[in-house]
């Protein structure tokens, strides 16, 4: 289905399960700027961390953390939007998101109750270091449970695994520049897996 199909054209999640686990000093890249580097050196750098992500987002037993590798890979690889600290994020959606979100409309959009959002994210600082970022997690609830962020509970894991506390306006004060996109920010368009 569009879990198989996302997995199967991105190439890269198969790592995730054969990678060793790499540290961050382990991985490098040429220029301390994200904007900078080449395809290839963000498909380098993913490898190289992935499976340093996924150990720190587990390490307390978050039930998202543990499972949104098995969800659809919403781009064929991370990228910098500027967003969320101008960090490399890689967005996955459970089945219940996938369908409505990987449609990547831009009006009149409506996700279905129960969807999650993944976006697990890198830092590179300015000395040219490379860090796992936060895991940022959106989940869609019932009509009416929060009206004031468009009913989206904003949560997120830190790179060792603790719940991130941080108040829902933080990120909803961004997130709802995208109103007519159910505030969604898509996955640059360059990245965005295709149906």
């Amino acid at each position: 289905m569009i879990r198989a199909s996302l997995a199967a054209a991105t190439g890269l999640m198969a790592l995730a399960l054969t990678t060793p686990a790499a540290h961050a000093a382990d991985c490098a890249v040429s220029n301390a700027d994200p904007f900078e580097l080449s395809e290839t050196e963000v498909v380098e750098l993913y490898a190289c961390m992935e499976a340093k992500m996924l150990e720190g987002y587990t390490k307390e037993g978050d039930a998202v953390a543990a499972e949104y590798r098995t969800w659809a890979a919403t781009a064929t690889r991370p990228a910098v939007a500027g967003a969320h600290g101008e960090r490399f994020l890689n967005t996955f959606a459970n089945d219940i998101a996938a369908e409505q979100y990987t449609k990547f409309e831009e009006e009149g959009v409506v996700m279905p109750v129960g969807s999650v959002l993944a976006k697990e994210s890198i830092k590179i600082t300015k000395k040219a270091a490379v860090r796992v970022g936060p895991l940022f997690i959106m989940t869609k609830a019932a009509a009416g449970t929060a009206p004031e962020t468009s009913d989206w509970v904003y949560s997120g894991v830190q790179p060792n695994g603790k719940p991130m506390k941080f108040k829902q306006s933080f990120c909803h004060d961004c997130h709802a520049a995208w109103e007519d996109q159910d505030s969604l920010a898509y996955p640059l368009e360059e990245v965005r897996i295709s149906n």
